[in-house]
């Protein structure tokens, strides 16, 4: 067994290697906390992971929500589990970690049949990729390897409401049209369209606040394979050229281990 001298006392790159298997292979988390040492006890070493861990997970959470703000909004009522797809803003201010808002069509069941006893689960997709094995240096080396999938993805938990408030309503589609026009040359913005037409689309509609109390995520890039695989990885990716692969060779360099 490795003890705390030897941690506290290794080089960087041997430090990384001596908690591997820390968080599911997480080498970056290692990484991160080796500039903590040096740790006093077992329980020092771990509190400085945790809070490797935490410190980047919220960030990056936040981040993906932001990039991904499609989510799949699931609920559950008198009718068993209701999911749908909905574009949420996070207003990372009105609540601790956050409150996420969107709305709904009137006529779309899911704002009136929710238990609000219950907890709303929000899942939000980030960039995935399928990972040949044909990209790992393993395969030619003993070819003891199957093909997987990557991924980043969110999930994000509290109790939601429905407003029909108008100025609410008009307050979120304001900033959701915002969100998503304003990097274009020439933005459309809600008062664009006639405010008789706008005020009849907003009685068409009901909003949804979900005050986060959880939020948790996981990104599976290729952290468990060797260094040299995720060399051929990353290679293989970005000779895909598509954007997706390259958005996910990017997560796989990130999260390893720098060599």
């Amino acid at each position: 067994m490795t003890t705390l001298d030897e941690l506290n006392a290794a080089a960087p790159g041997r430090f990384v290697e001596l908690l591997d298997g820390v968080f599911e292979h997480s080498p970056w988390v290692a990484e991160r906390a080796a500039a903590a040492r040096p740790f006093t006890s077992r329980e020092d070493l771990h509190a400085a992971l945790c809070a490797v861990v935490d410190a980047a997970d919220y960030g990056e959470q936040l981040a993906l929500i932001r990039a991904h703000p499609l989510g799949a909004l699931i609920t559950y009522g008198a009718g068993g589990l209701t999911a749908n797809l909905i574009p949420f803003i996070l207003d990372s201010a009105a609540s601790p970690l956050g409150t996420l808002k969107a709305h709904v069509a009137r006529a779309n069941p899911q704002w009136r049949d929710f238990d609000p006893a219950i907890e709303a689960l929000v899942v939000f997709q980030g960039v995935e990729s399928y990972i040949t094995p044909s990209w790992y240096a393993a395969k030619r080396e003993h070819g003891k390897v199957v093909p997987t999938w990557n991924y980043a993805t969110v999930q994000a938990r509290g109790s939601m409401r429905a407003i029909e408030g108008r100025d609410w309503l008009a307050e979120q589609i304001a900033a959701l049209t915002a969100r998503n026009e304003g990097a274009r040359a020439e933005p459309w913005s809600v008062s664009d369209a006639p405010e008789a037409f706008v005020a009849a689309q907003i009685k068409g509609i009901v909003g949804i606040e979900i005050a986060i109390s959880r939020i948790e995520g996981k990104w599976k890039v290729s952290q468990n394979r060797p260094v040299a695989d995720r060399e051929g990885v990353i290679a293989g990716l970005l000779d895909e050229g598509e954007a997706d692969a390259e958005a996910m060779a990017e997560l796989v360099a990130r999260f390893g281990p720098k060599t």
